[in-house]
């Protein structure tokens, strides 16, 4: 019984996250829960009874972004229709399916209004390389990627996504997030590939 009733409770807890994305996708990060409870058709009540503000809320949707992330990751890992090289390019700029219409630039607002929830999105860039480590190794291994200094690719990726979420500036260039982040993954695999 109380096994059937977690499941609920994780069912209607990734509803209500899925529902956030696509409500945040359309008001940024000024949606309220009213908005929420509206597109999935649910009351408030339902929803507070999973998370206790819109603060929580929006904490466990970064958490459950990062997760998604990394469960493409693993898939790109598992592709084996996949050169080292080609992995590389694809777990750097891994974006889950159902994500990629997603309008990530509104995120450079959680600095001022949430730091808390951007403290979180800092972390969880900064998290949770390992994969991407063992790949950059791997292709050094194999002599497809020139010998380079793995902390420092990491920065330039972490930079990057980090400014894209502390400024304005792909709103204020009309560039979407995810044509950002492949010229950003373009530029470091391009410049770490061994050419012939």
């Amino acid at each position: 019984m109380e096994t059937i009733e977690l499941n609920k409770v994780t069912e209607l807890k990734t509803t209500i996250l899925e529902g956030t994305l696509a409500v945040f996708n359309q008001k940024g990060i000024k949606f309220t829960m009213d908005d929420i409870a509206k597109t999935l058709n649910i009351s408030k009540k339902t929803i507070y009874t999973v998370f206790d503000d819109k603060e929580s809320l929006f904490t466990a949707m970064v958490d459950f972004l990062f997760d998604s992330i990394k469960e493409s990751e693993e898939e790109v890992l598992r592709d084996d229709s996949l050169n080292t090289l080609e992995k590389i390019r694809k777990i750097l700029g891994v974006m889950p399916e159902g994500y990629k219409n997603i309008d990530f630039r509104q995120l450079y607002l959680l600095r001022d209004k949430y730091p808390h929830i951007y403290a979180k999105v800092e972390e969880r860039l900064e998290t949770g390389w390992e994969n991407t480590i063992e790949l950059l190794e791997k292709g050094m291994t194999e002599g497809v990627v020139r010998k380079v200094n793995i902390p420092i690719i990491k920065m330039m990726l972490e930079a990057s996504l980090e400014q894209f979420f502390q400024r304005d500036i792909l709103i204020r260039n009309d560039i979407n997030y995810l044509e950002a982040l492949d010229e950003v993954v373009g530029v470091i695999v391009d410049g770490i590939a061994v050419k012939d």
